[in-house]
């Protein structure tokens, strides 16, 4: 596919599956329809970039859709002054996109393979406000909290899971992750309003794969 072929990919991806959406945020879609998503892709699935599909990028996993990861943008209304860390680096689309809205993003993956691409895929985009760790981000939190803004890139089985992070959130800070299990999961956005006082709000429902590590949901026997 040649470059004006994308460009023209990555105004139909903003067009037909990110403003239907209701993703209207200005900043959002201008960021998504610049960002080259098909830098961050492997490269036998280049050409499909900015396809409606959760694009294969090896270990098992896979990119956001386009619309979930606008959705996730979108709703962390992220400050040029903020701090953010991504709990799952992937392929780096995400985490560049972060980068370009924020002041700093810390991202954390458990693939070392992941970290070591995207590095080298954020210095060609001229990306230099990334930090990135490889690590268990479920383990311990992280020494670069607390954060403004977390995104969490996999899903965890229940809200009381996400305690690790809901705690290194500042007050004001904002958690976007998806709750539950298959079939039935929704991307809540949480924040913390008080040392002690959080804020649930669901913003949609969709499915999305597990983080790495986290814990299973508990099976009741009747």
């Amino acid at each position: 596919m040649m470059a004006s072929s994308f460009d023209k990919a990555r105004f139909n991806m903003v067009e037909q599956q990110i403003r239907p959406w209701e993703v209207l945020d200005p900043r959002v879609l201008e960021l998504m329809e610049t960002l080259p998503r098909e830098q961050f892709v492997p490269e036998s699935y280049r050409d499909l970039a900015y396809a409606d599909i959760e694009v294969p990028i090896g270990q098992g996993q896979q990119m956001m859709f386009p619309r979930i990861e606008a959705k996730l943008l979108q709703a962390l209304a992220i400050r040029p002054t903020d701090k953010v860390l991504e709990v799952g680096t992937g392929s780096g689309y995400l985490t560049a996109c972060l980068a370009n809205l924020a002041k700093l993003v810390v991202s954390i993956d458990l693939h070392d393979e992941f970290s070591q691409q995207v590095e080298q895929k954020l210095e060609q985009q001229e990306i230099r406000n990334v930090t990135l760790r490889s690590g268990d981000a479920l383990a311990a939190p992280l020494e670069e909290g607390p954060f403004d803004a977390i995104a969490v890139t996999g899903s965890l089985p229940t809200s009381q899971q996400a305690e690790i992070f809901r705690q290194q959130l500042k007050v004001g800070g904002r958690l976007f992750v998806v709750i539950g299990t298959t079939p039935v999961m929704e991307c809540m956005l949480i924040t913390r309003h008080a040392d002690k006082i959080f804020e649930e709000e669901s913003i949609l429902e969709t499915e999305l794969a597990p983080l790495i590590n986290a814990p299973a949901p508990v099976e009741f026997e009747f």
